[in-house]
């Protein structure tokens, strides 16, 4: 593997370089920065969603520990 190590190395960093010359790879690069800019509100969207949803599990739980509760 050792042997293989620099030919993969020149490889990739060739394809990157082809990338960030390239019209269509600028353009990738682009559309890839801005879905990063875009991606702390989604992960904010998500969060709220989540924890909505673990709040709503919570009360269920509740409410079946009160039953068991009452049975006793």
């Amino acid at each position: 593997m050792n042997k293989w190590f620099l030919p993969l190395a020149v490889f990739g960093l060739g394809g990157l370089g082809l990338l960030a010359l390239s019209d269509r790879g600028i353009e990738m690069l682009e559309a890839a920065a801005r879905k990063l800019r875009q991606a702390p509100d989604s992960f904010l969207d998500w969060n709220d969603a989540a924890q909505s949803e673990l709040d709503r599990l919570q009360q269920a739980l509740e409410r079946v520990a009160e039953n068991l509760q009452v049975v006793q």
